[in-house]
């Protein structure tokens, strides 16, 4: 028996790319926009209710509990990626001057944040007990605390299932994310008209007009006023 080479594979290839029928434009093709890799969601900010409740809704039985709702805190009040607040080291944080140094945020750039007192508890709280278990400052900040991986980084699927559980849990309907709590911070700095060049710095992005599309489509205020003081 003759195998086909490989020329004589793509000529075939070739031919029935050739042969194959145009799709009729009365019966266009489907395309599959579920949810694959790669596909984005339009963003959801929470309020500031439905964020305490995902925090209550963390475990209240074992330490686990208190990093999540610290890692919860930190990306809302200080609006970082999920990628920065696990890679921050106590190294990385000044409870004194209540900052947060990102050592490699977008584009490998680095910038300091601010951290509100009220987090900044919650994080010393966590700090605390992390280092009654025996981690250390070479650990990261949010580690694993299980025997036998104690010190261990938490990875971004861990805090992807985990805001599943606890919007279930909290009884939220909206799609609940890590990113979305740095919209929430975003939408509530704007609400609070502080400028936008500020919150520009804390979301570490390159320009303010990044910043101006990224609120106006969380928030689009006064187009909705516009919208809604129209007469008829």
């Amino acid at each position: 028996m003759k195998i086909p080479t490989t020329k004589a594979k793509k000529r075939s290839s070739k031919v029935q790319r050739q042969n194959k029928p145009a799709p009729d434009p009365q019966f266009p093709t489907k395309k599959h926009v579920g949810n694959v890799k790669g596909s984005k969601w339009n963003p959801e900010p929470l309020t500031k209710d439905e964020v305490l409740s995902l925090i209550k809704a963390c475990s209240t039985k074992g330490v686990s509990g208190i990093r999540n709702k610290a890692l919860i805190v930190v990306l809302w009040r200080a609006g970082l990626r999920i990628s920065e607040a696990l890679a921050l080291k106590p190294s990385d944080y000044d409870p004194e001057k209540g900052t947060l140094r990102v050592l490699m945020g977008k584009g490998g750039k680095m910038r300091l944040v601010g951290l509100d007192p009220r987090a900044g508890a919650v994080l010393d709280h966590w700090i605390e007990k992390r280092a009654n278990l025996g981690a250390h400052g070479r650990h990261r900040i949010f580690c694993q605390i299980t025997q036998g991986a104690l010190g261990k980084p938490v990875e971004s699927s861990y805090v992807r299932h985990l805001m599943k559980r606890l919007a279930v849990k909290a009884g939220l309907e909206k799609r609940v994310h890590a990113h979305g709590l740095r919209h929430t911070m975003a939408s509530e700095m704007r609400a609070e008209n502080i400028d936008i060049g500020i919150i520009s710095k804390q979301l570490g992005h390159s320009s303010i007009s990044t910043t101006a599309r990224y609120i106006d489509h969380l928030n689009p205020a006064e187009t909705i006023k516009a919208a809604r003081d129209r007469v008829w």
